[in-house]
């Protein structure tokens, strides 16, 4: 079976400026990062123009395939439409491929009929935005409770129903893991987030992102078997790492702490 081609996402070390942060990538041989807008004090928030990260990227060789993220796409009001054409605007000017769309997940919006009427409002009014921009929308179901998009299934019947082919989904092994379906859509995902829990404590229903850190032998989610079953299912995209945990975020060799997360997926995919 083919390697898995990886991503970095700048949550990975997420005090490192930008440039560095490319340079990271670069040095660990790989070719294609995320960039967020929730990050105080760095690109995007601190008013990096587009131009200067497309140019970084250039510099670096790396292929931007996503902004991460808009959040409570599924919340459409004239806010959240000024959020998406600001983020989408961004993205065409630094040469992003896509920007994640993340759901509410504040325990609002649940109701059965309700929340699947919402996610059709919010896809139908972001696809003529994407298509004219040539930007793709990765719609990330969350496997919280509490969130008002679990089901990638629900998502993918959305899709199928707004139509058009600027809408893709994401695939994170945590949120997978912590929603418990089954199907995985290879041929619908456009991008994968990877990171591991290891902590045998904590219970499924209690993960939260501080959990999740780089993935090694002791990850509970199983992330080389998602991996591995994407793959063999035809998936060709992109693994991205997207570790939130305080003590990934402290490392003083963030290089080395990925290349052994990389070795070990490798070895185990």
């Amino acid at each position: 079976m083919t390697l898995p081609r990886y991503a970095l996402n700048h949550m990975t070390a997420p005090a490192m400026p930008l440039k560095d942060f490319f340079k990271l990538a670069s040095d660990l041989g790989i070719s294609a990062v995320e960039i967020r807008n929730d990050l105080q004090g760095n690109a995007i928030l601190d008013g990096t123009a587009p131009a200067t990260v497309r140019m970084l990227a250039e510099r670096y060789g790396l292929d931007i395939i996503s902004i991460n993220a808009l959040q409570r796409f599924n919340e459409w009001t004239p806010e959240r439409a000024s959020e998406a054409a600001a983020l989408i605007g961004y993205a065409g000017a630094c040469g992003a491929r896509a920007l994640v769309l993340v759901p509410v997940n504040d325990g609002s919006g649940q109701e059965d009929g309700a929340r699947q009427a919402s996610l059709r409002r919010a896809l139908s009014a972001l696809r003529p935005m994407l298509e004219t921009a040539g930007i793709t929308g990765l719609v990330e179901p969350l496997g919280f409770d509490i969130c008002s998009l679990r089901s990638k299934k629900e998502a993918a019947d959305a899709i199928a129903e707004i139509g058009g082919d600027c809408f893709r989904l994401v695939h994170d092994t945590f949120h997978h893991h912590l929603a418990g379906e089954a199907e995985l859509f290879p041929a619908l995902t456009g991008l994968v987030h990877i990171s591991g829990v290891n902590d045998p404590d904590v219970t499924v229903s209690s993960m939260r992102d501080p959990h999740r850190i780089l993935v090694n032998a002791e990850d509970r989610l199983d992330n080389a078997g998602q991996m591995h079953r994407l793959l063999a299912e035809g998936y060709a995209g992109y693994f991205s790492f997207e570790p939130f945990a305080p003590s990934v975020h402290a490392s003083t060799d963030p290089a080395a702490a990925i290349r052994a997360s990389m070795e070990f997926l490798n070895r185990s995919v």
